[in-house]
C-alpha cells in the first residue's frame, strides 16, 4: 500500500472502507426500519423506529445468551492468557529435552480443523458422564474446557514469539539481585508482556464468542451462547410471511458491540502485540 502513489492510495482506501462499512450501514438502517421496508429492499428507512432494540429482548432469549457468552468467553480469555504466559516463559527461558518438539507441536495443532474434533469431544464428555457420573454436556463447563483447549496452542505461540523479543539481560540482572524465577516472571516479564497477553486473551475471547458449531452441540436452551441464540432466532424466521428483519439486524448489532468495544479499548496493545517478533 505504501508503494502506491498518494492519489491511487486514497482511492484504494476509500474503496476498502466502502466495502467494509456498507454492510454495517445496511444492518444499522435495517435495524431501525419496519419489516415491510426491509422486505421491499429499501436501504434508507421510511421512518426511524428504535423499538426493534427493545422488542428483541422479549422475542428471543438474547440476554441469557449474551450472559453465557460473556461468562464463558471471558473466563477462557483470562485463564488462557495466564496459562499461555507461564508455558511460553518455560519454553523460552529454560532449555530442556523435548522443548523443540513442544514448539513444533504447537504449530502442528493449528492445522487440525476444529470440525474434525466435534465428535471426539462429544464422545469424551458423554463418557465422562457415564463413567464418573459428572454431567458436562449441557453446562458452561463443556464450552469452557473445549474453547480453552483450542485456544491454548495459538495463544502460547503468540506469547513465545513475544517473549523471544524481551532481552534476557533483564532476567539476569534480577537474578543477580536474588530474584527467583517466579519473581522474575511476576515483577519483570508480566508487566512487559501486556501487549502479547492482550492479543492472546482477545483471540481466546473471540474463539468462544463466535463459535456456533460446538456451542450448538454442547449446550441446552439454558446455556446457549449469543451466537447460538442468534442462529436459532434467524432460522425460526425462515419460511415466514414477513420475517422480523429489523429485530434480527438489531440482535446482530448488539452481539457485535462487545467485540468492537474490545478492539477499540485495546487497539494500541493489539498493534504492538501482533507485530512483535516480526522484526529481529
Amino acid at each position: 500500500m505504501t508503494l502506491l502513489p498518494r492519489p491511487l492510495r486514497a482511492v484504494v482506501l476509500v474503496v476498502l472502507l466502502l466495502l467494509v462499512l456498507f454492510p454495517v450501514a445496511y444492518m444499522l438502517f435495517a435495524s431501525v426500519s419496519s419489516d415491510l421496508s426491509v422486505a421491499a429492499g429499501h436501504f434508507w428507512p421510511d421512518r426511524f423506529d428504535l423499538g426493534n432494540y427493545g422488542r428483541i429482548w422479549s422475542t428471543t432469549p438474547l440476554g441469557r445468551g449474551l450472559a453465557n457468552s460473556i461468562v464463558v468467553a471471558g473466563a477462557v480469555a483470562v485463564l488462557c492468557a495466564f496459562v499461555s504466559l507461564l508455558s511460553a516463559y518455560v519454553l523460552v527461558r529454560f532449555a530442556f529435552r523435548g522443548r523443540l518438539s513442544v514448539l513444533r507441536g504447537l504449530l502442528a495443532l493449528q492445522s487440525v480443523p476444529g470440525t474434525l474434533l466435534l465428535l471426539p469431544v462429544f464422545v469424551l464428555f458423554s463418557s465422562t458422564a457415564t463413567l464418573l457420573g459428572i454431567q458436562v454436556i449441557g453446562t458452561r463447563w463443556a464450552l469452557f474446557l473445549t474453547y480453552l483447549t483450542f485456544a491454548l496452542p495459538f495463544s502460547t505461540w503468540v506469547m513465545v514469539t513475544y517473549l523471544r523479543g524481551l532481552p534476557r539481560e533483564l532476567d539476569e540482572a534480577a537474578r543477580v539481585d536474588g530474584a527467583s524465577s517466579w519473581t522474575v516472571l511476576v515483577r519483570i516479564v508480566l508487566p512487559l508482556s501486556r501487549p502479547g497477553l492482550v492479543v492472546a486473551a482477545i483471540f481466546a475471547f473471540l474463539l468462544g464468542w463466535n463459535d456456533v458449531l460446538f456451542a450448538s452441540v454442547l449446550t441446552d436452551p439454558q446455556t446457549r451462547t449469543a451466537a447460538v441464540a442468534l442462529q436459532v432466532f434467524g432460522s425460526t424466521q425462515e419460511g415466514g410471511a414477513i420475517p422480523v428483519y429489523g429485530q434480527l439486524m438489531a440482535a446482530a448489532l448488539i452481539c457485535a458491540v462487545p467485540v468492537v468495544a474490545l478492539y477499540l479499548i485495546f487497539q494500541r496493545y493489539l498493534l504492538s502485540g501482533l507485530t512483535s517478533g516480526g522484526v529481529k
